[in-house]
């Protein structure tokens, strides 16, 4: 426990507010500022939201939102050390169950390679023996009778055996589907429109105008992502970017009409119909 929860909780207390006065206050649902103050986040959606949650409950009661968020990012700095010290301990026994897969394979390989080499005598003899055979076949049948005593002797193709030419032997399986992106509105605060991107293997952002627009690419380490800096766009122009590292970008749109974004391919629809003079906070939730 870092002393978040206890201090939101004692300033909420001393400006007279329950739960549910403070619900009423940030629209945030009770469960997650109760979550806060016992600094359990495992029922949040999001580092995202929690960030958002403690900035706007520090607020309400009358308290630093940096600071509280200075503190939050301590409790987020030691869980991530526990979680990379069990992955180093685990690797130890990761490279002993692969030294073992390793001996098993080596054994088994002199097996493998004689029977392959059975396999390709086999194979060598069987060619040999069928052409020699074909041959000796074709001489006899240049000598005259030899060759009317062997079609009478070769029974008539049968309707079933035609249908077996004709069928293939057997039908290519179909590739498998790839798993297909979901691109959802969530929800709208004022100007700002909240998307999820799921089940996508990558993010690619474009963006394209067809009026000049005011654009301005963040993420949420509050990097800007138009070079050399967030400015006007003219009719025609477009951008892309590789955004797969990233948790979440915050695309700032001066006229929505104008502008059309792309995320791996697929045109996202506005949750909210745009207004051409109202500029809208568009942010894209990458959850991997």
């Amino acid at each position: 426990m870092t002393g978040l929860g206890g201090r939101l909780k004692e300033a909420r207390t001393a400006k007279g507010f329950t739960l549910e006065d403070l619900q009423s206050i940030t629209k945030i649902q009770k469960r997650y500022l109760s979550g806060i103050e016992n600094e359990d986040y495992s029922m949040m959606p999001g580092s995202f939201y929690v960030r958002a949650f403690i900035k706007q409950y520090a607020e309400a009661v009358g308290l630093d939102a940096d600071e509280m968020l200075s503190l939050y990012k301590e409790t987020s700095s030691t869980i991530q050390q526990k979680q990379e010290t069990g992955q180093i301990s685990s690797s130890p026994l990761t490279r002993r169950r692969g030294l073992k897969s390793n001996n098993k394979l080596n054994e088994m390989m002199p097996k493998i390679i004689v029977a392959l080499c059975i396999i390709v005598i086999f194979t060598v003899v069987w060619f040999l023996y069928y052409n020699h055979a074909s041959r000796g076949l074709l001489k006899k049948g240049e000598t005259g009778p030899n060759v009317t005593q062997v079609e009478k002797q070769q029974p008539t193709p049968s309707k079933v055996d035609k249908d077996k030419e004709l069928k293939p032997e057997s039908e290519p399986e179909p590739e498998p589907e790839k798993p297909q992106q979901f691109l959802t509105f969530e929800s709208v605060n004022g100007e700002t429109s909240t998307y999820a991107l799921t089940k996508a293997e990558a993010f690619q952002l474009k963006i394209r105008l067809n009026g000049n627009s005011w654009i301005g690419v963040k993420d949420q380490t509050n990097k800007e992502w138009m070079t050399p800096k967030a400015d006007i766009m003219k009719t025609g122009e477009s951008v892309e970017f590789d955004v797969t590292e990233t948790d979440y970008v915050r695309i700032r749109v001066g006229r929505p009409k104008n502008t059309e974004i792309y995320v791996n391919g697929e045109l996202l629809e506005y949750g909210v119909p745009p207004q051409d003079t109202v500029p809208q906070n568009i942010v894209i939730e990458y959850r991997k």
